[in-house]
């Protein structure tokens, strides 16, 4: 990927003082630090939608339908895989 000059507002000096000293310190680029810094931002928040996810899908409770569909299950299992029968 190509490199961008960009400009930052509204970042609280005190902070950016101390990531400065820090990347510094490391003898990290302050560009590259950044781009390290935001990487694992969104390396972050990516795990906390996954986990999200998970806990919505262990959430869901079993449907009843209506009367006369009790074989759907082994319907959809004939469709996808053949008739029980053909398969002896």
């Amino acid at each position: 990927m190509g490199k961008t000059i960009i400009a930052i507002r509204d970042v609280d000096e005190g902070v950016y003082r101390k990531f400065r000293a820090k990347s510094l310190q490391e003898r990290i680029k302050l560009g590259n630090a950044i781009t390290l810094a935001m990487t694992e931002w969104l390396t972050e928040q990516n795990a906390k939608v996954k986990k999200k996810d998970i806990h919505n899908l262990l959430k869901l409770k079993p449907f009843d339908f209506v009367h006369g569909n009790e074989r759907l299950s082994e319907e959809i299992d004939e469709v996808l895989y053949g008739s029980k029968k053909s398969k002896k």
